[in-house]
């Protein structure tokens, strides 16, 4: 049974239904638990928020009613569907690549068909309410909490029909993965992720034969390209209830640091901490990314080629960006001091050179040899990672069967 109190009423031990007002004055990642950390309860009678619903059915209920007169009664609101991890995103402990690649392709399947819809709407005219979407940026963080390379990695496997919708499934991952690397709070982080679902959005304004062109855009065909910031953020200004932060975002993931970028041609520090994130997000996931007119880069490769061009990026934020994916992200190939190639199958958080691999062929002998996988990190490890390789030198096209494959 659910009932509404003031959050003044809230005690430890009540199941936390839903929240009023504002999601981005929520305290919490999460709904719908019992509330039981005295810092969490400390967290919620701060927040500002007004009134609560709780389930007396699984909690208790307010143990002193007469402490204050009974809201009238009124019907519940429409309940969201609960994210599948019911954990928040800090409280979740890190998990394997192998023990969370199940989830997070049940979540690349969802996000698909939720991106789709919300995009769809948006080409329509319908405003968005981006509240709606607070569900989805949830799950994109608690699967980044378990793992960030899992949801990043299948998500940079979409194919060219699919690339507008699950390249901000991707940078929604990207910028949560970042929002924690540069240590920003919960508000900051939910944000950034919606920043990143909600960054391309104008690309739904756009003609479909300039979106989906196979070939490079004529000159005419850039610069409508290029309204797209522009066409999103008032679109979505219009329909309301969209933080300023991702509105600026929007607008300005396209600005560079030496102030050559668009719309505005913004320069430093007068390009917001999330448009500078964004930034370097979108642009990593579309070069990563099989495209109309483009094939993908390499993980490995991409950084590298990321981290020469001068006066693009922040450096600082990207030298996080890359803490958090690693030198050596998921999928690349890579040459080991035994002789041996290997594809990276997850990071390890105390050293980006020395991820964990899959072993599969001998330079040597030119020949497949049995799969092994490999710590590069453990206690007594003797071999290194000496260099990256090109999978298409090699004319190998089963790497992203290996990485997936789990165990």
């Amino acid at each position: 049974m659910l009932k509404k109190i003031p959050t003044q009423q809230v005690q430890l031990g009540m199941y936390l239904q839903s929240m009023e007002g504002s999601w981005l004055s929520h305290p919490f990642w999460k709904t719908k638990f019992v509330l039981q950390d005295p810092l969490d309860l400390d967290a919620l009678l701060g927040s500002g928020v007004p009134t609560v619903w709780i389930d007396i059915s699984k909690g208790i209920d307010v143990v002193d009613l007469e402490a204050a007169a009974p809201l009238p009664a009124v019907t519940p609101p429409q309940q969201q569907t609960a994210p599948t991890a019911a954990a928040p995103a800090a409280a979740a402990g890190r998990v394997s690549m192998a023990a969370e690649m199940e989830r997070a392709g049940q979540l690349v399947n969802r996000s698909r068909r939720a991106v789709i819809s919300l995009f769809s709407e948006a080409r329509m005219g319908k405003g968005v309410n981006s509240e709606q979407c607070l569900p989805l940026v949830e799950e994109v963080a608690n699967s980044v909490a378990r793992n960030p390379s899992a949801l990043i990695s299948l998500a940079r496997l979409k194919t060219k029909d699919d690339y507008t919708y699950m390249h901000s499934v991707a940078v929604c991952a990207l910028m949560v993965g970042l929002a924690r690397q540069l240590g920003l709070d919960d508000a900051q982080t939910r944000e950034a992720g919606l920043a990143g679902l909600l960054h391309d959005i104008g690309k739904m304004m756009m003609p479909l034969s300039i979106l989906h062109k196979p070939g490079q855009l004529t000159d005419e065909e850039f610069d409508v390209m290029r309204s797209h910031p522009l066409r999103g953020y008032e679109a979505l200004k219009e329909g309301g209830a969209v933080p300023a932060s991702v509105l600026d975002v929007c607008l300005h993931h396209h600005e560079k640091i030496d102030g050559t970028g668009y719309p505005e041609r913004l320069m430093g520090e007068q390009i917001s901490l999330l448009a500078r994130m964004g930034a370097i997000c979108d642009v990593y996931d579309a070069v990563t990314s099989v495209r109309p007119y483009k094939t993908a880069w390499d993980p490995a490769a991409s950084i590298q080629r990321m981290s020469q061009w001068t006066g693009q990026f922040d450096p600082a934020v990207f030298q996080a960006f890359v803490k958090g994916i690693g030198i050596y992200p998921v999928g690349t190939l890579v040459k080991l001091q035994s002789g041996r190639l290997a594809v990276v199958v997850d990071q390890n958080t105390g050293s980006l050179v020395a991820p964990m691999v899959r072993i599969f062929y001998s330079i040597k002998s030119k020949l497949p040899i049995p799969v092994q996988l490999v710590d590069l990190s453990a206690a007594g490890a003797t071999d290194r990672i000496v260099g990256r390789e090109s999978a298409k030198d090699w004319g190998f096209t089963h790497l992203d069967e290996l990485w997936r494959t789990p165990g």
